[in-house]
């Protein structure tokens, strides 16, 4: 187990490394599937599938809407790849800070403290998940329709602001 969320991990920090280093809208949106697939893996191993799952779901579907707009927006008829020399330069810049802060804190790190939540409870009626999404909607019914009601606002704002000068729902760019 500790090795897959190794890999996990891993592969978090390379896809966070992918969608900073990229000025291409098509090739990030792919990292920031690739990110959130991987922090679900994480969420996964610590004993969170159904908060893992859920957040899978719509963050996916956040990211199709963001990939539409991007690509609509962004008509470059030939991007920058991860194998450009500007990019891989700007990679390699962000692995070596990576590595160099993680060597930084290399001594307080323990592969013991990777216990899923549910391995600490041994008669529990209950996962730890289910369980935090109870208390989501049971006491946080409020922050759910406060931010409900941020994301219909800022779907208005992002429509408006791309709205343009013409009147109509197709304009050139």
């Amino acid at each position: 187990m500790t090795f897959v969320m190794f890999l996990f991990l891993f592969g978090l920090i390379l896809g966070l490394v992918a969608v900073a280093s990229n000025p291409s809208p098509y090739f990030a949106a792919l990292g920031l599937v690739v990110v959130a697939g991987m922090g679900c893996g994480v969420l996964v191993g610590h004993g969170g599938p159904f908060l893992s799952l859920v957040l899978f779901l719509i963050y996916l579907g956040g990211m199709l809407v963001v990939f539409a707009y991007s690509a609509a927006l962004a008509a470059e008829p030939y991007p920058e790849s991860w194998g450009s020399r500007s990019v891989a330069t700007y990679m390699v810049v962000y692995v070596v800070v990576v590595a160099l802060v993680s060597g930084l804190f290399w001594g307080g790190w323990y592969e013991a403290s990777w216990v899923p939540a549910d391995e600490l409870g041994e008669f529990s009626m209950f996962r730890g998940d289910a369980g935090g999404v109870a208390w989501m909607y049971s006491f946080g019914g409020g922050m759910l329709v406060i931010g409900a009601w941020v994301l219909l606002l800022t779907l208005f704002v992002v429509l408006e602001l791309t709205r343009g000068l013409s009147r109509g729902t197709l304009r050139a760019v």
